[in-house]
């Protein structure tokens, strides 16, 4: 019986140190750029957005990828390689719809700031870098 203890123990203490490997790094979320306040309360870059009719987004991010129409209300939803923007556009008075609020997201849902997410879809488009 200790033979065969004195056997078998070595192949026991050798068992528990094969096969675990390295353990892999985890992945690094991309940083999130922090918002710029301006004077008069929207962050740099909102301003080209906020207060804005349907047109003029399309002409600012090309076609928009939805186009949600509910009531008076509409959803406009742009994206590209790093974010999705959506601008929710309300009437005021009897005039035409206009941008009231924006959202974003990186593509895999993450957060991001919404001023950025506007820059990185207007690359290209507007000549702005």
């Amino acid at each position: 019986m200790k033979r065969l203890a004195l056997a078998v123990l070595p192949a026991l203490m050798l068992a528990g140190c094969g096969g675990a490997g390295v353990a892999p790094r985890p992945a690094r979320a991309a940083p999130v750029p922090i918002p710029i306040p301006i004077p008069g309360g929207t962050a740099a870059g909102l301003d080209r957005v906020i207060g804005q009719t349907g047109n003029t987004l399309i002409g600012l991010f090309g076609q928009p990828a939805a186009d949600v129409r509910e009531g008076n209300a509409r959803k406009l939803q742009f994206g590209n390689a790093i974010c999705v923007l959506d601008a929710y556009l309300y009437p005021k008075g009897r005039g035409e719809a206009v941008v009231t609020y924006v959202d974003a997201r990186q593509t895999n849902g993450s957060p991001i700031d919404r001023a950025s997410c506007v820059g990185a879809l207007s690359v290209g488009r507007t000549g702005v870098r």
